[in-house]
């Protein structure tokens, strides 16, 4: 008899048990993470972002010692098309002090387009670190190329992904997705982690003033694989939720208690003034929440970050209150086709999807072939596998133990809901408005490039209609651990990622291994996905490879995957 081979059972048949380790072994290159950050005045390193054709964003700080309060500070810029300054290009000046936590930032203006220049700052004889940044490119050109990175927590690792995307040269620039700093005290996530190398939170408490938040950025700031990567590659930047706290929404936040921690707007202020104090970005003119904008890289591509947090978000489900009010298949199919649809909620609001409206036609009417999305969360469809016959009781209280939700979502596993409720599968009505809007702008071309999961995705973005809209890539994190990982789940984590992948049919591949980073090359034709990996964040010693890598074109009217490689057996079934 024979059997006809599907995706599910590619998981169950003898065939493929084991297979995952058929892939060919990747060539491991061997570096030793610099150990060694700034000090003196310039302790926090230089940054560049936010580039435009014709101008770009430089940052540092100064550390002065015994200032009083309202003190304030002459700080001299300058920049050059060498990195010894022989061939001088520009010099100002910019006034710092207490009102700014000494932090600087100047937007240079009247730049060359597509030019590499370097930067420095000077006080008194003191000069900083030198930086290298780049304009974004004007007229014709034939590619663009991007790191894109996420979720660096610094108690969980060393940043290894930042220091071997410092080494490159070859760089446009480097989108970071968002959590760029964490918010929890050396008792909360990561604190074991950062305990048993050292590398612990501060403050030692859960941030939550002012105070507090531009301490944990100067942490962020200061440590040595961060500086290298700032200083190499302008960064173009978006927040998620752990710059304010965890699963933030415009009203609050899952970390966030008000009886206990004040109220959620005096929190929210501080750490956005914070986030635009240290990081080398333009603040909105309108409110600090409308932190979205786009970059236009010659005749080639659109980058459109946009803003999904503190804007319009309404408040997530959780799998406790959802379950709480199931008690048959039935009573999941009403909860997700009335509640979970629900039009009234929001993820990014109107005027954001006029401003993405905007920005998409202009790109589409000038001829441009691809359009990038730089987006937090992921935005496939993705539902939770049946894991209720692969867990045993102790699984189940372990993952309790990690995550307040844990017993909820195993025994919800079972009902086809959404693997997370804080992704776009928790908002999908406005989910389907931004398809809505991508669809009439011109949806050909277009790559959404996402964070926040600490995993390595390939998606379809399909809409419930059927169109196909373009293709996600998710990247892993610089340090934070992925539930998907195999020693999550009581060691089942990898077989997780495989049944996800198994019964959804939008996830094209999905890996929890290895930390890393999205080695992104768009040419007109094709866009190329490296997906980088490091083998260790808990040493200075580590070895990066290429785990896997995906071809995107341009087919009957979306962006498509055409190939992929470096996948093992069962993950090419998959894909």
């Amino acid at each position: 008899m024979s059997m006809k081979f599907t995706r599910r059972t590619a998981l169950t048949s003898g065939l493929v048990a084991g297979a995952a380790s058929c892939a060919s072994t990747p060539k491991m290159i061997p570096y030793v993470a610099v150990s060694e950050a700034a000090v003196g005045i310039f302790a926090h390193g230089v940054a560049s972002g936010d580039p435009q054709a014709k101008s770009v964003i430089i940052w540092t700080r100064i550390n002065l010692p015994d200032v009083e309060p309202g003190s304030r500070a002459l700080v001299v810029w300058e920049t050059a098309a060498d990195a010894d300054f022989i061939d001088m290009r520009g010099k100002g000046e910019a006034v710092t002090g207490t009102f700014r936590d000494w932090t600087v930032k100047v937007e240079l203006t009247d730049l060359a387009p597509g030019e590499t220049f370097y930067y420095r700052f000077r006080i008194d004889d003191h000069y900083s670190p030198v930086g290298r940044t780049k304009t974004l490119p004007a007229g014709s050109i034939d590619r663009a190329r991007f790191a894109v990175m996420s979720c660096s927590n610094y108690p969980f690792g060393y940043f290894n992904v930042y220091d071997l995307v410092a080494r490159r040269d070859d760089l446009d620039a480097v989108i970071h997705l968002g959590d760029y700093i964490y918010e929890y005290s050396t008792e909360g996530y990561g604190g074991e982690a950062g305990k048993a190398l050292d590398r612990n939170h501060e403050p030692v408490h859960e941030i939550l003033s002012l105070a507090d938040y531009r301490a944990r950025h100067a942490q962020y700031k200061s440590d040595p694989g961060s500086q290298a990567m700032h200083a190499a590659h302008p960064i173009i930047p978006i927040w998620d939720d752990h710059e304010t706290s965890n699963n933030s929404w415009k009203d609050g936040a899952e970390n966030h208690d008000e009886l206990s921690e004040g109220d959620w707007e005096s929190r929210r202020r501080a750490a956005l003034q914070a986030y635009y104090e240290w990081m080398p970005v333009r603040e909105p003119t309108n409110s600090p929440e409308a932190f979205f904008r786009y970059y236009s890289y010659g005749d080639l591509l659109t980058l459109t970050a946009i803003e999904t947090r503190l804007m319009a978000r309404a408040k997530q489900f959780e799998y406790s209150e959802v379950l709480a009010g199931l008690s048959s298949p039935e009573d999941a199919e009403l909860f997700k086709n009335n509640i979970l649809w629900d039009e009234t909620r929001d993820m990014l609001g109107a005027a954001q999807i006029d401003y993405l409206d905007r920005a998409l036609r202009t790109s589409v009417n000038s001829g441009q072939p691809w359009r990038l999305i730089a987006n937090q969360i992921i935005m496939a469809k993705v539902t939770t596998p049946d894991l209720n016959p692969h867990m045993e009781e102790d699984d189940i209280e372990a993952l309790q133990a990690e995550w307040d939700q844990g017993r909820a979502f195993i025994e919800a596993s079972a009902l086809g809901l959404p693997t997370n409720f804080d992704a776009w599968d928790g908002y999908p009505a406005a989910r389907e408005r931004f398809y809505d809007m991508v669809s009439n702008a011109g949806k050909d071309g277009l790559i959404v490039v996402t964070g926040d999961t600490h995993t390595w995705w390939a998606n379809d973005l399909v809409s419930r209609n059927g169109d196909h809209i373009g293709v996600e890539l998710g990247t892993h994190s610089v340090t934070s651990p992925s539930p998907y990982a195999t020693e999550f789940l009581g060691g089942k984590g990898g077989d997780y990622a495989l049944l996800t992948n198994r019964d959804n049919k939008d996830v094209r591949y999905l890996s929890g291994e290895d930390h890393g980073f999205i080695d992104l090359t768009i040419t007109r034709d094709a866009a190329n996905a490296e997906f980088v990996a490091v083998d260790t964040v808990t040493s200075r010693n580590y070895n990066a490879f290429t785990k896997a890598a995906f071809e995107i074109e341009r087919k009957k009217g979306s962006a498509k995957f055409t190939d992929a490689d470096g996948l093992g057996f069962k993950e090419g079934f998959l894909f």
